[in-house]
């Protein structure tokens, strides 16, 4: 079945190559250059997935997510060149669903757009307390898809996160390499072309004090991760 999605975007080439790409994975992309272009489309047809840029010429990206979030429950993905942090923030508490920074990989993109696609619908009558997961000095924020020690966020990939993500809501049990990429590959994964242990490495140089003496997720072995449910 396709999906239809909308990309409001002013990089005419960027949204032919990510058109292109989509295609032949069941998805049909309709472009709009500037927000009144966008918005137009919206009153006029029915979209599965926004897909929308922060900076456009006619317009702020956060204004039109709240203004689309206010009249309708469409999926939103955020897609912004810009690093600030707060974009991403005030953006997931405006209503959109993910955030993804330029410059990204297609496949990234194609598995956030099927991981969102997958979720409940937003409702705007929720009032839902923010997830964030406390370990010591190690706060992981579900909703804002960021981890910080102590206070810094930390800059980590997708892949990363939800394995951090998956591991923290395991804390105190030990997952094997299997069970990890269960619980990964439902989520922002859509291959995993590398081995767990390459990406619990990764992580461990982001998150721990010492790497080679990691106190955060400790390796079982012959068993595989845990992640420590008591941290400082």
């Amino acid at each position: 079945m396709t999906a239809r999605l909308l990309m409001i975007e002013d990089d005419q080439r960027l949204a032919g190559m990510v058109a292109e790409y989509l295609s032949p994975h069941g998805l049909q992309v309709t472009h709009a250059t500037t927000a009144t272009e966008g918005l137009a489309l919206l009153k006029r047809e029915t979209f599965d997935l926004l897909l929308l840029d922060l900076m456009l010429p006619d317009g702020d990206g956060l204004e039109l997510c709240g203004q689309v979030r206010r009249q309708s429950a469409l999926p939103i993905i955020m897609l912004t060149a810009r690093g600030d942090p707060m974009d991403r923030v005030v953006g997931l508490e405006l209503g959109a669903d993910d955030y993804l920074p330029k410059p990204f990989e297609p496949r990234e993109l194609l598995a956030r757009i099927r991981a969102v696609l997958r979720r409940p619908p937003y409702s705007p009558t929720e009032h839902r307390p923010r997830q964030v997961l406390q370990f010591g000095q190690l706060e992981i924020d579900i909703d804002a898809r960021v981890a910080r020690v102590r206070g810094a966020e930390v800059t980590m990939t997708s892949h990363q996160f939800e394995m951090l993500k998956a591991l923290a809501e395991h804390a105190g049990r030990v997952l094997s390499r299997e069970q990890l990429l269960d619980l990964v590959k439902g989520e922002a994964l859509e291959s995993f072309d590398r081995s767990i242990d390459v990406h619990i490495a990764r992580i461990r140089a982001l998150i721990e004090d010492d790497p080679k003496h990691p106190r955060r997720i400790i390796t079982v072995r012959g068993a595989g991760y845990v992640f420590a449910a008591a941290q400082e």
